[in-house]
Formats: C-alpha cells, sequence, structure tokens
C-alpha cells in the first residue's frame, strides 16, 4: 500500500486553471464582498469561502461562511465556519484575508485492503490565510478541497506566539442545506453509546438543536434530486463530530464535538500549534449508490500508511463461536467456551479454507462482578496457547477478544505476549466513545499491534474516519447495529440491511457478522440466544459478503448449521478484499445491488427489503470473453420457506444483463469467472 503511495503524484501549484486569474491575495479577494472558490476537477463541485455579514438569524457582524454547490445547484447556503476557543473570543469574525494559494493533485494510490486496490486521488485544492484585524492578530487557515467524488473543509492552526496551548470549547462549523431536505438519522442523543441502532428517515428541520446525530448522515434533497453525505475523516487526536439542529433555521445543523466522561462540557478538544482538525466531508449527487463506490475519498483525505512492511497483514473470513452460542450438534464434548470447543471451529474453519478463528470473551479469567480481571492469563478450560498452536497446525490463524480497559492497563505486555503465543490479531471492545482520549486510545492501540504484527477489530466503536490507511492491520470495526441484535430483538430487519450500505458503510469497513443459516420468512422470526435466526432469504444473507465491505468477515454460524447446506459454496469462495467496485443500483431502505472484481472474476450482491422485486442489472462492466455466472439466489417458495435457496449457471458477456428476481426479504449471490474466449 505504502509503496506505492504517490504514484504519478502531480502536485502543481494552480493560477489561472482553477477560478481563473493569479494567486489571491488579501487586496484583490475583495474582503467581504467576494467570494473565493475551488471547484472539482470535472467542474460539477464547487466550494466557495468569504467573509460577510448576514441579516438574523445569522449571528451579526462580518463572518466567515461557505457554500457548496452542484452543477451550479445550491447544496449548502452559506454556513458559518470558525473555533471558540475557550477563555478567548471565537475564530468566526474579525477577520482579513492575509494570502491564498491554489493547487491540484492527480494521483492513485495501492490499497490491498479494501473496495477498490488502485485510488484516484484527484482534487483542486484552497488554502485562504485568515488573520485577526485586532490584536492578539490570531491566525487560521481554511482549506478547502473539491473532488469528482465530493468537497471537504478543515481549520489550521498556524503555529503562532498568539495561540500555543489552547482549549476547543466548540466548532461553529454549520451544514445549512439549501432547500427542504430530509436524512436517514442515527440520533443516540448521547456520546458514550456503541453508535448502534436504526437509521430512521427524519426531515432537517425535526432535527432540535439538543439531538446528537451520528455521521454518516445521508441527506436527500427530492426537490433538487440531490442527495449529500456528510462524514468526518482523518480523526487525528481530536473530538469525535456529531450535528444537531439550529435554532430557528430550518434544514440547518451545526456541529457537535463528543466530550470525554471526566471533562467538562466546553472543553472536548486540547491541543497546542501547530494543530489540524479533521475534515469535514460532503458527498454529492444524484444517486445514492455511487456514494457506495467512492467510499475511499475518505481514505484520500487521510494520512498514508505508516507500516513498512503489511505483507503479513492477511484479509479473509472468520470461523466465531460467540453468535451461535458456543453451539454444536453430535459432538462427544460439551460445547462452549473450552479447549474442545475452539479445535472443534478450526477443524470447520480448515476443512472450508477460512483463514482466522476468532476465540471471544471468555477465555480470560473474569472478577465476580463480570469483569475482565487479568487479559495475560487465560483460564485453565480454555488452553489458549494450544489452541493457537492447534489452529497453526491446520493453516488457521487465531483472532482474541479483550476489553479495551484491560488492554490498556497492559497494552505492550499483552500484545508481546499474544505474539509470542502466535495469535495473529485482537478484536477490542466496549469503548463506546470517540472523544479525544479514546481517539488517542484506537490510534495507540493499533501503532503498538502493528509493532507485534497484530491485526485488529474494534468493536463497540466509533464509525471509520481513513485511520486503516494510516495502520491498514485495523481490518475491520464495528459501530453498526449487526446481526447480533437478532439475538434478543426483531430490529434487524431486511429494510435496515439495505439501510446500511447506504449510511454507516460510507465510511468504511463493518463488521455485521453475517452467514445465519436459519433465515425466517415474513412473520416467522423468533429472538433466541442460542442458534438464534435471521429476517430474510438465505440469498440475502449469502448476498451480504459481497454488499458488506469488511477486509475481514465472520462466518457466523455454528459449524453443523453449514456442513452439506446450499450456499456454502459462495461462503467458502467470496473474497474480502477486492480490486474494483460497481454500483449497480440502489435506494436506502429498499434494495441495493454492488459488483466487486477480484483479479478477473466478478461477485454481485442484491437485497431487498421486505418487497419483492425484480432487477434488470447491466453487467457492460465485465471485460473481454466468455463468463460463467453461478447464481444463488431465491428458490420459488423462499417467500414461505426462507432457507430455499436455487442455485443456477449460465454464460454471460459484456453487454448482457442479469435478471434477477429476489423474493421478499430476499437476495442474489453471483459467482461470474471468466470462461473461454480472450483473457482481460
Amino acid at each position: 500500500m505504502n509503496a506505492k503511495h504517490g504514484l504519478a503524484v502531480v502536485i502543481v501549484l494552480m493560477v489561472a486553471a482553477l477560478i481563473g486569474g493569479a494567486c489571491t491575495t488579501a487586496k484583490d479577494a475583495g474582503v467581504g464582498t467576494r467570494p473565493m472558490a475551488v471547484s472539482s476537477p470535472d467542474g460539477s463541485l464547487t466550494i466557495s469561502i468569504a467573509l460577510a455579514a448576514k441579516p438574523q438569524p445569522y449571528l451579526a457582524g462580518e463572518r466567515l461562511y461557505y457554500r457548496v454547490t452542484y452543477k451550479g445547484a445550491p447544496v449548502l447556503a452559506d454556513s458559518p465556519l470558525g473555533l471558540d476557543l475557550a477563555g478567548a473570543d471565537a475564530l468566526d469574525h474579525d477577520f482579513e484575508v492575509v494570502g491564498s494559494e491554489k493547487r491540484s493533485n492527480d494521483s492513485t494510490w495501492e490499497n490491498a485492503f479494501g473496495a477498490k486496490r488502485t485510488v484516484p486521488d484527484k482534487y483542486s485544492e484552497l488554502i485562504v490565510s485568515l488573520r485577526e484585524k485586532n490584536a492578539p492578530n490570531r491566525k487560521m487557515d481554511v482549506v478547502l478541497r473539491a473532488y469528482d467524488e465530493g468537497v471537504a473543509f478543515r481549520y489550521v492552526l498556524p503555529k503562532q506566539e498568539a495561540i500555543g496551548e489552547f482549549t476547543i470549547a466548540s466548532e461553529m462549523t454549520g451544514f445549512y442545506f439549501a432547500r427542504d431536505a430530509s436524512a436517514f438519522a442515527l440520533n443516540l442523543g448521547r456520546w458514550d453509546t456503541s453508535n448502534e441502532g436504526e437509521y430512521a428517515r427524519t426531515p432537517l428541520k425535526d432535527i432540535k438543536p439538543a439531538s446528537l446525530v451520528n455521521l454518516p448522515l445521508l441527506v436527500e434533497m427530492p426537490g433538487a434530486g440531490i442527495y449529500a453525505a456528510l462524514l468526518e475523516a482523518d480523526l487525528t487526536d481530536y473530538a469525535g463530530l456529531y450535528v444537531g439542529g439550529v435554532a430557528g433555521v430550518p434544514n440547518a445543523l451545526t456541529a457537535r464535538l463528543s466530550v470525554p466522561p471526566r471533562r467538562r462540557f466546553d472543553q472536548p478538544v486540547k491541543g497546542t500549534t501547530p494543530k489540524s482538525t479533521p475534515w469535514r466531508v460532503l458527498m454529492v449527487g444524484p444517486d445514492p449508490a455511487r456514494f457506495i463506490e467512492r467510499n475511499y475519498l475518505i481514505l484520500d483525505l487521510s494520512a498514508p500508511c505508516a507500516i513498512a512492511d503489511t505483507s503479513w497483514i492477511k484479509p479473509g473470513k472468520a470461523a466465531w463461536d460467540w453468535w451461535s452460542g458456543s453451539y454444536a450438534t453430535g459432538v462427544a464434548f460439551k460445547p462452549g467456551m473450552n479447549t474442545a470447543t475452539m479445535k472443534h471451529y478450526i477443524d470447520f474453519a480448515a476443512r472450508h479454507k477460512f483463514e482466522y478463528m476468532l476465540v471471544d470473551a471468555g477465555w480470560a479469567p473474569m472478577s465476580e462482578d463480570g469483569r475482565i480481571e487479568d487479559i495475560l492469563r487465560y483460564r485453565p478450560e480454555v488452553d489458549v496457547p494450544a489452541i493457537i498452536a492447534y489452529g497453526k497446525s491446520k493453516g488457521v490463524a487465531t483472532l482474541l477478544w479483550v476489553e479495551w480497559q484491560a488492554l490498556g492497563r497492559h497494552m505492550d505486555e499483552a500484545m508481546a505476549l499474544y505474539e509470542k503465543w502466535g495469535a495473529a490479531g485482537i478484536k477490542v471492545d466496549y469503548m463506546n466513545r470517540d472523544d479525544q482520549d479514546m481517539v488517542d486510545y484506537y490510534e495507540k492501540v493499533v501503532k503498538t499491534a502493528a509493532e507485534h504484527r497484530l491485526t485488529v477489530d474494534f468493536h463497540g466503536a466509533y464509525k471509520p474516519t481513513g485511520l486503516r490507511r494510516a495502520y491498514p492491520n485495523l481490518l475491520t470495526r464495528e459501530g453498526v447495529m449487526g446481526l447480533e441484535y437478532s439475538k434478543w430483538s426483531d430490529r434487524i430487519t431486511p429494510e435496515y440491511d439495505v439501510t446500511i450500505p447506504f449510511t454507516r458503510m460510507l465510511a468504511g469497513p463493518m463488521d455485521f457478522t453475517p452467514g445465519a443459516m436459519r433465515n425466517a420468512a415474513r412473520g416467522k422470526f423468533e429472538a433466541r440466544d442460542i442458534a438464534p435466526m435471521a429476517q430474510g432469504t438465505r440469498a440475502h444473507q449469502l448476498a451480504m459478503y459481497v454488499v458488506y465491505e469488511s477486509p475481514l468477515v465472520m462466518v457466523s454460524d455454528y459449524p453443523e448449521a453449514y456442513e452439506g447446506q446450499p450456499g456454502l459454496e459462495f461462503i467458502e469462495k467470496v473474497p474480502t478484499v477486492w480490486d474494483d467496485t460497481k454500483a449497480l443500483g440502489g435506494e436506502p431502505a429498499k434494495y441495493v445491488a454492488i459488483a466487486r472484481r477480484s483479479g478477473d472474476g466478478w461477485w454481485i450482491g442484491a437485497m431487498t427489503s421486505w418487497d419483492a422485486r425484480e432487477l434488470d442489472l447491466p453487467l457492460d462492466f465485465l471485460g473481454a470473453g466468455e463468463y460463467e455466472a453461478t447464481i444463488f439466489g431465491d428458490g420459488a417458495d423462499a417467500a414461505v420457506e426462507a432457507t430455499s435457496l436455487e442455485i443456477t449457471k449460465k454464460t454471460v458477456k459484456a453487454g448482457d444483463r442479469l435478471m434477477l428476481k429476489l423474493a421478499p426479504g430476499g437476495g442474489a449471490a453471483v459467482m461470474i469467472k471468466l470462461g473461454v474466449g480472450p483473457q482481460q
């Protein structure tokens, strides 16, 4: 990944090409009158910045604003910018422009651990340098970027005598949508959560100032035929971003920064100059399915790989005992958190060439009140070194679950021990925060893990913000209401399943843990802890292995649930990282269809809500030659018997169309392999 970063880099200081004319200075900027702007390489997106005095309900006086347009149509109206520093005047007014710089970039970089191997990084950039007119003459830069995929901006506080150590009380950043809009919003109302819940369609005007709405936030402006997705990138040594409503301004949102449990409410971020904030990102376009194939934008805006040798990082699939309740049938041992059960799951993984076995919670000693007591020891009935050694003898690597506070107390010692035992990675759980302290903890974990050649899966996690580019040993994370909820609730519905690709997944990989083989048609589901069920058809579950991005993915059911079952072949063969991704169509809460390429083969995942649906998918992404398509689709009776799976084969080529008939809660999973004819 890092070896080819910067390949074909072209960094050009732009003068006339971006918005015409020489590099803007304070004199010719038309301070308070004429905005400065930068447009995407294809010209469709423009982000501009200006100093202006606005009427109520805006704050009085000349202040800093930005706006965004798409093909000339307003997306964000004048929206405030600024940082409120504790103990000082806010950095949002009394400015003069002391300089600006424009430049562009057109490069690619290699990502062996994602959904697109060769990642384009093409943008135009404008840096506006500001200084207060009056003492203490503090300085602040605003950096604006325009990609074809979206726009982004961040604040930069240069090193200066006027600001040394500082505390940010709040960001004054606004997102004032230019017309009536609604959003698929996850409003959990607090900072200390696992970021798990439904994304409910909500008019922006109904989002209250007291709300704490999680990102990503997918916004629809139906009157303009435009969607926008609000995210953040390069969250480093800073507090996570949420949004709330703005009193008196419909369709307007404002930034809310996560606060640690033991820090004052008005002190979310502490730092020293120089300091850059995370990027505030807005993907824009008429088709939200295109956002799925372009979610590499978050990585483009993040730091490049910090690991010199990434050859030891292995994506793959993992057998996992937790979801099914340490369950097994027809065995001579008592299933549970014990060595025999773990070896049983390893045998299953080895038979089907899965790369991993995940040993979840319960292997380490616990106190009487249920807390993790010691992650440097294992319980006698769970011989972790023996389990790891057994896995290695079978070609299966082992991952270990750890609780975050216990890991924090013994991080270096624990990871050195796990490396000595031969573990391949860790699953870190229960953080349930994204304040500045926790953001720093995440980076410390992945950095230390990399030093010991351990991969990482974060659970009880906040959304991805691009850290996996610097540390690709961070294979996946939760931060999503996953299939585990089927053990105790009916909340994981097909509608939800086809909403999260357009919301949570825009930020990056999600460890949803698919693979349920007890599939329930509508009205036949029941929540249960042991050998749980899932709503929707088996083909719907299989399609998740393509639709849901995750370099590390669970095979969540117990071994006997898979053996001899139709559909296991697909799970065995489906990759977990990809060379390319194409969105074939979709609409949040209704359906989604995604094609992904690995080598010269393509894989398609299609899923629908409880509404049956017929899809007519173009295959124009195929290369030359004939291909064999193996279709794992809903059986004729899948609306009643959700396990019903029909497997068919057909020859296809570029330009053909693939007709798929999806049952209620149904899906289709397709393998397309190059057959006769010339190679691609």
